[in-house]
């Protein structure tokens, strides 16, 4: 008589097929880290200053870059590392996740000339990611713009007024500019066309639809950025579907417009009715 093995068992559960994107797929996702940030969170720094005129180039924050990454990949689809060097700069190295794949990217950063050693460091830190992400194509674009001559005051030291990007680079958001660049023929057809319904047809396209969702409940002011995303992923994991959405599947995009409608129900404002 066979003996109950609970281990052949355990090895007899279908597990889920490992997750691999297309090309299309990945493209896309690659377009979406290298898209124009909005012109807010583009900053201007004097490369060379002459009297009370200053050479300035564009820069991000180390923290527009991590929302970047959130928006893309979500919170669980990249991490970073870092390594310090004898001579104060940084190593980051940067992974993201791609299906069921995990790609790595390095870069070192330089300390700053502020007086403090603390904030020296800090800097090479930013620095490091800044140019890891960019190798990844997230703010690439940023160093092909012209630097540009601007007023400079030398008391304080800051420039005065605000430089302006070119325009192809001052993009809003990442919806606009892909339909900027499509031709009037697939406008058209756009507009005729209703929001996708029904179940998506992988982990890739639930992400997507979702983090679109998200941008549109935060730029309502209904909730903060990735907070959907967050609260989904969660939902996912008590679940047991994992914390990488891109590999969900079946019950687990039920249980995602589920989520998302008890998420917005939760939000929308109340409406008082005036006797």
């Amino acid at each position: 008589m066979a003996k109950n093995d609970s281990s052949t068992v355990t090895a007899l559960t279908p597990q889920p097929p490992p997750t691999t994107l297309l090309p299309a797929e990945i493209d896309a996702v690659a377009q979406d880290l290298a898209a124009p940030f909005d012109a807010s969170e583009v900053k201007f720094k004097p490369q060379h200053i002459t009297g009370n005129r200053a050479l300035v180039v564009p820069f991000v924050d180390a923290r527009v870059i991590q929302d970047r990454l959130d928006e893309v990949l979500g919170v669980m689809g990249w991490q970073d590392r870092y390594k310090c060097l004898p001579d104060g700069s940084v190593v980051c190295r940067l992974r993201i996740r791609l299906g069921a794949e995990w790609i790595t990217k390095e870069d070192v950063g330089g300390q700053s000339e502020q007086p403090d050693e603390g904030d020296r460091r800090k800097a090479a830190f930013s620095d490091a990611l800044k140019r890891a992400a960019v190798k990844f194509g997230i703010g690439r674009y940023l160093y092909r713009l012209k630097p540009q001559w601007v007023d400079y005051d030398p008391q304080k030291r800051q420039l005065v007024g605000t430089p302006k990007l070119p325009v192809a680079a001052a993009q809003v958001n990442h919806t606009e500019k892909r339909a900027k660049e499509q031709p009037a023929e697939a406008k058209v057809e756009e507009k005729a066309t209703p929001a996708p319904r029904g179940k998506p047809a992988n982990g890739l396209e639930l992400k997507q639809r979702l983090t679109k969702r998200d941008a549109d409940l935060a730029r309502e002011g209904l909730c903060k950025p990735g907070e959907l995303l967050k609260h989904v992923t969660s939902a996912g994991v008590k679940a047991g579907h994992g914390e990488d959405m891109i590999a969900w599947q079946g019950e687990a995009f039920d249980l995602a417009v589920a989520e998302t409608k008890t998420f917005q129900d939760a939000r929308k404002p109340v409406v008082k009715q005036v006797a």
